[in-house]
């Protein structure tokens, strides 16, 4: 069937028509807003039978100029016709109830239904994909975080300082630079903000001088709720543990 006006398929399936090119097919000689105006007093309703849409269209030094359009459905664009009483708006109106009849055929409605189906099982196919990709960038940071739940031990500083590809003395620094500890005779102790809440837990540790005489020092060590409090703290900062950085 030779396409006579040109139609399209809006979002919902109906055949919509555009109003401006309808007005030139039928040859009218009123300026396209006064004969719409018209027409729409033979009781179209808006959003119903036809819609308010913009267009551009090139003037004659080439620049794009934007004008009122509106999309009319089928129903509508063949009462339009019929309306007109001419040659034109009869050819119109069989050209559209031609177009109708096709619309309707058991092929046509098998392929809408085919073309819905693929556009479901592609909109499905996406949503999987993003979710996919929404899961694999959790899934680091539940790793992580179960590892830490998990384990109901105390661990050292270079212990959670191998989590991040860092030595002991780099992630003792870096936390005190967070504010988050300080040092006095030897041993990494909490500032008053942080000390009261369990992170840590303090070991006595027999030791043995360089000159053979025994003694004891203090050695902190963190409980689990410490090492998640230090996890999330450094993630603020952008400092990530490496089992998070792999999938980045």
């Amino acid at each position: 069937m030779n396409e006579l006006i040109q139609t399209q398929n809006n979002e919902s399936g109906d055949i919509i028509v555009s109003g401006r090119e309808l007005h030139d097919f039928l040859g009218a000689t009123e300026r396209y807003k006064n004969w719409f105006e018209r027409m729409m007093g033979y009781g179209f309703v808006d959003c119903d039978d036809f819609t308010s849409v913009k267009d551009f269209t090139l003037v004659n030094n080439g620049a794009k100029r934007e004008v009122a359009d509106h999309h009319l459905k089928l129903n509508m664009a063949k009462e339009i016709s019929m309306i007109q009483r001419t040659d034109k708006g009869k050819q119109a109106r069989q050209y559209f109830l031609k177009l109708e009849e096709n619309w309707n055929s058991p092929e046509m409605v098998l392929k809408r239904s085919r073309d819905i189906l693929d556009a479901q099982v592609a909109k499905l196919e996406t949503n999987n994909l993003v979710l996919t990709q929404r899961v694999n960038e959790l899934e680091p940071k539940a790793d992580y975080t179960d590892a830490i739940l998990k384990n109901k031990g105390l661990v050292t500083i270079g212990q959670i300082a191998k989590d991040y590809g860092m030595s002991a003395q780099t992630m003792n620094k870096k936390l005190h630079r967070l504010g988050i500890q300080y040092k006095q005779s030897g041993q990494w102790l909490l500032y008053s903000d942080h000390h009261d809440k369990a992170y840590t837990h303090s070991e006595t540790v027999d030791i043995t001088k360089k000159d053979g005489t025994n003694d004891v020092r203090m050695n902190t060590k963190w409980r689990q709720k410490g090492r998640l409090f230090i996890y999330e703290t450094l993630k603020e900062s952008g400092v990530l543990p490496l089992i998070e950085k792999e999938d980045e």
